[in-house]
Parts: structure tokens; C-alpha cells; sequence
């Protein structure tokens, strides 16, 4: 586990110095957030140092003004459930106010049990799976950028359009995996699709994928669906090339890609796929100046919509904690929630948002289409725009998610 101590260490060196009434002062008017994160692993660049970027260039902007102090610590929870809910306890139990990103639905699920369990507040960015605001939504938990339902939704429903109506699937076997071939098959089913078949992969650590793809190919089915992320999609998608299954008139339906993902991949493998994101470093002014300021943070690496999330949800936490005073935010997480919930978020990059009951933060969603090489004009210019959903209609309806925290 990697845990950064550069700030509670600046701040312990501080304080040491200092009368204890006036440390213990300083301690209480001091806003934690902890960006829990993979930072060695599959999901690494889709979240990792550039999701700690993000939150600390929201800390950064938002500023000293308000009266309360901010710190922002990191740590790598190696996509382990059980690494996940240690830290997690560990991070709440010595003051941490808010975790925020946790990319792997597994761990994603566990840290929001612990956070209701210590009446803490969670911004969920990384993870996947709806299940976060269905059957496992919690009072304390708010799902940020993007999800599962989303994913199937936009990408699946344009490839069954397309003509896609028979679909095998390769799954990455773990929460995320499973929910996204779930909510997938529903939208291909629902449009008088068959699902032939699915294989589940071990995640972590599968890192060749020619015998599941062989198998995808032998069941006859028009799309390959890769319901997996990160590196994992970047290596099915290179070995489907390898083994010319789209030259066979196979289609690839990557239903969770990053334009990370693209970069890693190039444009000569990766053109022609469709993918859907909440947010895209080149479709406004106020995108592109945002990105130019992250990439002084990271510059090997442009952000996507988990890291436009975090940086989102950070500033939308510390707005509210400006509005409620540092005593109140810190006494209760649950009210700290159900205050994000009630004041409508608003940024430069996502726009004016909602929360919904259930902790759905609801967004509009894009479905694009990578660029062939020839198309492309700068750097990370991959995208081109097919198609916008609403905010309203970009998500599972609420009463059909199964959450507790809906009444009927």
C-alpha cells in the first residue's frame, strides 16, 4: 500500500511547535479528503496520480478564503476489497472527511459500507457498477461521473443500432464486470438481441486473451463485447486486431473506454470504436483551459471523466462545507451528504447538476467514435461527437433501481 504523508507530515511538523488549544484548533478547522485509487495497477492512468491531481487542483482553486484549511492525502488500495476497507477505516478513524474516486467496483461496494458504518461522506467516481445508488445504494454515498447502466445504455444500445443484435461477451470476473455484461444484455435483449454467450476472466492479472477470443469468434456472434477496463480492454482490442476478427466483420464493442485508453492502444488499433464518456478534454474552451492547467500536474497524461470527476466532486465537498461551517460537515457525514444532495452542483466542466435521492448524480452522457489517424489534428485529438443523452434519460429511472432510499 502507498500512502502519501506529505501533507499530514507538513502538518504535523507544524503544529508540534505550536500550544496544544492552538494545534487542537487548527486540527478541527482542517478538511480532509483522502483519494483512495489504483496507482500501480490495470486502472492506473484512467485514475491513479492524475485523480490525485485533479482533487488537489480543486483544493488549489477553491483556496484559503473560506476559512478552513484543506489537505488532500492518496493511497493505492491495489484493486483488494479487503485493502480497500482497512484503509478506509484507518483514514476515517484519524479524520479523514471524505474518500473520494475508488476505481474496481468490488472495493468501490465495501468502502461505501464503511462509510456508512462511521456516518462518513463518499464520492464515488471510479467504479462502475450501478448497483452503488440500486440494491447497495447507501444514505452516505454519491455516485459521480458515470455507470454501468450509462455504459449500456449509450455504447451497447448504438451497437445493437447498428445492426449488433448477437453478442458474446468477455468479463472481467469481478462486481464491475458482471454488472456491466448485466445491464448490457438487458438493452441488447430488450431490442430483440441474443446473448450466445460469456466468459468471465480473472481480474486481476489476465493478461492474454487469444483463447477467450477465439472462443467470442467460434460462437458466431456479430459483437464481441469487452466488459472490462483499462488495460485488460486495451490488450483485447490489440489481440482481436491481431487475430483480424474485424476483417472477419466482428465488431468490437468496448464498453468501458478511456481516451487514455485510446492512447495506449494508438489510433491505427483503436479507430472506428465507439465509447462513451460524461466528459471530453477537447469539447469546450472551458474543458481545454482546465486541461491545460492539469497537464501542468501531469503532464504525460490527459485527463477523462473520472478525473474531471474528482476534481468536480472535490470542489462540490468544499462548497458545501463552506455553506454548512467545518463543525457541522465534520459532525455528521450523512448530513454532509444529504447537503451535496440538496444544493445542485455546478462546474466548468460538467455544467449545472442534480443529485438524486438515491445518490445518482445525474449528467448527460456522449457517445463518440475514435478517429481514424488520418482525421486526427493534435495531440489526444480522438474523439468526434455521435451523440449527447440527456441527463434525465442518460441513467436507470429511480424507481427501478431498487434502492432502499427511494419510497414508492
Amino acid at each position: 500500500m502507498q500512502v502519501s504523508r506529505r501533507n499530514i507530515l507538513a502538518g504535523a511538523t507544524a503544529t508540534a511547535a505550536l500550544p496544544l488549544s492552538l494545534a487542537r484548533a487548527q486540527a478541527a478547522n482542517t478538511v480532509r479528503i483522502g483519494v483512495m485509487t489504483d496507482m500501480s495497477g490495470t486502472y492506473r492512468d484512467n485514475t491513479g496520480p492524475t485523480s490525485v491531481a485533479a482533487t488537489r487542483e480543486a483544493a488549489a482553486e477553491f483556496g484559503a478564503s473560506h476559512g478552513f484549511r484543506v489537505e488532500v492525502i492518496e493511497a493505492d488500495h491495489q484493486n483488494r476489497p479487503d485493502v480497500g476497507v482497512n484503509l478506509a477505516r484507518q483514514w476515517y478513524d484519524q479524520g479523514v472527511d471524505l474518500i473520494l474516486d475508488v476505481p474496481t467496483s468490488s472495493v468501490g461496494l465495501a468502502v461505501s459500507g464503511v462509510a456508512r458504518e462511521k456516518n462518513k461522506s463518499y464520492i464515488c467516481v471510479g467504479s462502475a457498477t450501478a448497483d452503488l445508488t440500486g440494491a447497495q445504494c447507501s444514505p452516505n454515498t454519491i455516485h459521480w461521473a458515470y455507470d454501468t447502466f450509462m455504459l449500456a445504455r449509450s455504447t451497447g444500445g448504438a451497437t445493437v443500432r447498428a445492426g449488433g443484435d448477437t453478442w458474446f461477451f468477455i468479463t472481467a470476473d469481478y462486481a464491475f464486470g458482471h454488472a456491466l455484461e448485466r445491464d448490457t444484455s438487458n438493452f441488447v435483449r430488450s431490442a430483440g438481441g441474443r446473448i450466445l454467450g460469456q466468459v468471465r476472466t480473472p481480474f486481476p492479472g489476465t493478461t492474454d486473451f487469444s483463447a477467450f477470443l477465439l472462443q467470442a469468434q467460434a460462437s458466431r456472434a456479430k459483437v464481441i463485447g469487452f466488459a472490462n477496463a483499462g488495460a485488460d480492454t486495451q490488450n483485447c482490442v490489440k489481440q482481436a486486431a491481431e487475430f483480424g476478427l474485424t476483417r472477419r466483420g466482428i465488431k468490437l464493442a468496448s464498453l468501458l473506454l478511456f481516451v487514455n485508453d485510446v492512447h495506449g492502444m494508438g489510433l491505427q488499433v483503436a479507430q472506428g470504436l465507439v465509447c462513451t464518456e460524461s466528459f471530453y478534454w477537447d469539447m469546450n474552451d472551458k474543458t481545454r483551459a482546465w486541461t491545460e492547467r492539469m497537464l501542468r500536474r501531469v503532464p504525460t497524461n490527459y485527463p477523462n471523466m473520472i478525473h474531471a470527476g474528482c476534481y468536480s466532486g472535490a470542489l462540490h465537498f468544499l462548497k458545501t462545507v463552506a455553506a454548512m461551517g467545518v463543525p457541522a460537515a465534520k459532525a455528521s457525514g450523512l448530513d454532509l451528504v444529504n447537503r451535496m444532495k440538496a444544493q445542485p452542483s455546478d462546474d466548468d466542466l460538467f455544467g449545472k447538476a442534480t443529485i438524486r435521492p438515491d445518490g445518482r448524480r445525474l449528467i448527460p452522457s456522449y457517445l463518440f467514435e475514435v478517429k481514424t489517424p488520418a482525421e486526427s489534428t493534435k495531440p489526444w485529438d480522438y474523439y468526434k461527437l455521435l451523440q449527447t443523452t440527456a441527463a434525465e434519460e442518460a441513467f436507470r429511472p429511480i424507481t427501478e433501481g431498487g434502492c432502499a432510499l427511494v419510497r414508492s
